[in-house]
């Protein structure tokens, strides 16, 4: 890595450092060390709960020889060219901000090293970064502070950076620290999206339509604008201003959603009659024929799910005439000032797009819909405008995880072990997708199945008849599932121990067998098994279960990302998806009837309460593999091992088990 700008700006010593990612654009990272001793690193990605500005701390904090609580972290705005791709997906964020968050701050360290040798007139060898200071052991250390204009004025061509070799590491997978904003989530002081908007900002609630892609016909809004603190009603046409509805726009929330409830809306179009039974059926039914003559097949069927983050939709838009500014806990802010750009057909340079913490993301914040309604709202009142979506609103119109269909076939040989396979699926696109009329057949582009068995992934896309979008997991949480789930069912049906067949299947010395064999050394003799291996990363998941009392017991998850920059963060990361994969095990999904979702909050999608925690352990397995993602990982196998141990009690795995209908 090269550094690109360093110098002495606003009394501070200020270093950026980019870095290639995967299609070649940059990412930049800043950090800043002022004349106090101040030390500030920009945050290119949001946090969304995941930790990604804990992570931050712990890398800039062990390269300049500091606590974790002596770095003040700043959250960039939207601005794809000056720090590339922002987007929180696809447990990207560790592996895309590591190693430049590392090196910019060892760059630093290296020029105050350096400004101190030169005023000491020592070599730099001799001289050491700790504790916030430079040391020699001939002279008194000096403060970083005292250093910055000279560490300022040096040509950094002349340094060489160094980053902290593991053998002296302090803090990198060593920290038992919690989230350095632990403080202010538990105190009130984090300030998530719908805490953000600027003073004075109007309040708006959508009235969405009661059926799939309903739109209004005839509006009667006259009751709701009597209503004293009501200032606008607002059509929203979708796709332009999010999903489509009809806003009230008022001085606080109470009104607003009072306003809401006197609108007179004849809806229109649609799908009246829509049922997700009737879609799910349909998606089986395209299965195409199996090939040749395998030994065992299994048919899995996944309904569909919502994210349900702890915080609903939010976002506060202020158009104005010179441009538009938008606060919201959105998990995209460069791709979302860009396509605010486009929409509005304004220069980005006019667009200032500023993320806010998120309670929750899991993929649904990916998505711009109430960063569209806000910005809708507020250029007809003429005033910044919150959108606020109710729970209500949240779950029954949000962009939902695909239903799925799997048909997994294969040839055994005379081990019993698999010898051939065969995955074909039938379902939906995600929404991002271009819309197509007619089903589409593709390939799979990459087999993520790690075990030594030869065979492919079809896959037969049909057009989707409603909102869907990436959730954890994206692929693996239906492919992966299936997959792990149909070779527990061939291990059982052969008597095999779950944990050696997969263990004959995966190459010695490898990193999934190294995760397998330690989890299985944490947790002998479990009900179910699974494994995963993607984002740079690996896992093995074990489960017990209490089949009569429909209670998860136990669950072992082993995890190798490398190293584990933030023990404490990678534990609750997996602790997270575990709890993920009870709740979506034990029956959490999403049902379509007389076209509309049934569910609407946390009393009816069954979502795992405190009393349905199983314990949880999390083995920690380091190695010399590049920090790896994690936010995705551990899903997948979790739901597969957890379903696969009630399996063993209840009979075979069609999608979710006791028999809870699907669809």
């Amino acid at each position: 890595m090269t550094i690109t700008r360093r110098g002495f700006l606003g009394a501070a010593l200020v270093v950026a450092v980019p870095a290639p990612i995967q299609d070649q654009q940059i990412r930049t990272v800043f950090v800043r060390v002022d004349a106090r001793g101040r030390i500030t690193a920009t945050v290119p990605k949001p946090d969304t709960g995941q930790g990604v500005r804990t992570m931050a701390a712990v890398l800039v904090a062990e390269e300049l020889a500091v606590e974790v609580a002596d770095v003040t972290l700043e959250q960039a705005p939207g601005d794809p060219a000056t720090y590339g791709p922002q987007a929180v997906a696809n447990s990207t964020s560790s592996r895309q901000m590591a190693e430049p968050l590392r090196t910019a701050a060892a760059t630093a360290r290296c020029l105050l090293i350096a400004a101190a040798a030169a005023r000491w007139q020592v070599p730099v060898e001799e001289c050491m970064a700790r504790q916030g200071r430079v040391r020699h052991p001939a002279h008194a250390a000096l403060p970083y502070r005292s250093l910055v204009p000279a560490a300022a004025a040096l040509d950094p061509a002349t340094v060489t950076v160094t980053l902290t070799p593991p053998e002296r590491w302090r803090l990198l997978g060593r920290t038992r620290a919690g989230r350095s904003d632990a403080r202010d989530i538990v105190t009130g002081r984090a300030r998530y999206g719908a805490a953000t908007a600027p003073a004075g900002s109007l309040v708006a609630v959508v009235a969405r339509p009661p059926w799939i892609g309903a739109i209004p016909d005839t509006v009667d809004d006259s009751a709701t604008l009597a209503v004293p603190g009501v200032v606008a009603v607002v059509r929203l046409a979708a796709p332009g201003a999010g999903q489509g509805g009809v806003a009230v726009v008022a001085d606080r929330t109470a009104t607003a959603l009072r306003g809401r409830e006197l609108l007179k809306i004849v809806w229109t179009g649609g799908t009246p009659a829509a049922d997700s039974r009737v879609w799910l059926d349909a998606l089986e039914a395209a299965l195409p024929a199996v090939p040749g003559d395998p030994a065992v097949q299994r048919v899995y069927r996944l309904p569909l799910l919502a994210h349900a983050p702890m915080e609903p939709m939010n976002a506060t838009a202020h158009v104005t005439a010179t441009g538009v500014k938008v606060w919201a806990p959105i998990q995209d802010p460069g791709g979302v000032r860009t396509q605010l750009a486009r929409a509005l057909a304004l220069p980005e340079a006019q667009i200032e797009v500023r993320p806010t913490l998120a309670g929750g993301g899991f993929g649904r914040r990916i998505e711009t819909d109430a960063v569209f309604e806000a910005v809708a709202c507020s250029r007809a009142a003429g005033q910044p405008v919150s959108v606020r979506w109710t729970r209500d609103d949240d779950t029954r119109h949000d962009s939902y995880r695909p239903m799925s269909v799997h048909r997994l076939s294969a040839t055994l040989g005379a081990d019993g072990l698999p010898a051939g396979r065969a995955h074909q699926v039938v379902t939906w696109p995600l929404s991002v997708s271009p819309p197509f009329a007619s089903p589409v057949v593709v390939k799979a582009s990459g087999d993520h199945f790690p075990y030594a068995v030869p065979g492919d992934v079809t896959v037969t896309l049909r057009p989707a008849p409603l909102r869907t979008g990436f959730w954890r997991g994206v692929y693996a949480g239906q492919f992966g599932y299936a997959e792990e789930c149909f070779l527990s069912e061939i291990a059982q049906a052969g008597g095999h121990d779950q944990v050696e067949f997969r263990r004959r299947l995966l190459p010695a010395g490898s990193r999934l067998r190294a995760v397998l064999d330690a989890a299985a050394r944490s947790h002998p003799d479990p009900d179910g098994v699974a494994c995963h291996l993607d984002y740079g990363s690996a896992v093995a998941v074990l489960a017990t279960v209490d089949a009569a009392a429909r209670r998860v017991r136990k669950v072992t998850a082993a995890v190798d990302v490398g190293v584990p920059v933030h023990p404490s963060g990678v534990r609750a990361q997996v602790e997270g998806a575990v709890l993920d994969a009870v709740s979506t095990v034990l029956g959490a999904q999403i049902t379509v009837r007389d076209g509309a979702v049934v569910q609407s909050s946390f009393r009816d999608y069954a979502w795992a309460r405190i009393t349905d925690c199983p314990e949880i352990e999390v083995v920690l397995v380091s190695s010399e593999a590049p920090i790896g993602g994690l936010g995705e990982l551990a899903y997948p196998p979790a739901a597969a091992a957890i379903a696969s141990a009630f399996a063993v009690y209840g009979g075979p795995v069609t999608g979710m088990p006791y028999g809870v209908p699907v669809g």
